[in-house]
């Protein structure tokens, strides 16, 4: 188990300081604006959606490693979506994220796992949750600044 906690620590150092679909998208369609006063995460997620299908994400900001890898790892996870298919993984992962430790991890979210860990830090799932909630906010083009307090 300890080879598999040093994989996923070593990704999520990667997504951190290489963080995939990083920088603004200007010409994106959708974005959201997102804060986790209690971390200091702060991000902008942008989204560009032609037919009802993620074809550009990006987001940027400023936060902790978790924040940042979860960031990364979801714009990766969603490229090529539908909006139901992008909906629904971000479903998968909250229930992913909250769930209890010995619960088993769902295997369809593929690469998304490395961050099931969170679960038994209950101050981190905010940090890892924060760009699904902020990607969930731009896709229903809500205005209002997402908070992890709310």
């Amino acid at each position: 188990m300890s080879d598999l906690r040093e994989l996923y620590q070593e990704v999520i150092l990667d997504h951190n300081k290489r963080p995939r679909n990083f920088g603004p998208l200007p010409e994106a369609n959708h974005h959201a604006e997102g804060v986790n006063p209690l971390c200091g995460d702060h991000l902008t997620v942008y989204v560009d959606v032609e037919r009802g299908v993620i074809t550009r994400v990006a987001f940027e900001g400023a936060g902790c490693a978790i924040s940042r890898a979860s960031a990364s790892l979801m714009t990766d996870a969603v490229k090529g979506k539908r909006i139901e298919e992008a909906e629904q993984l971000f479903e998968q992962f909250r229930r992913m994220v909250v769930s209890g430790a010995d619960d088993p991890v769902e295997s369809s979210l593929g690469k998304l796992n490395v961050l099931c860990g969170v679960r038994e830090f209950p101050a981190r799932v905010k940090c890892a949750s924060l760009a699904w909630h902020t990607l969930h906010a731009a896709l229903a083009e809500k205005e209002e600044t997402v908070t992890t307090e709310q």
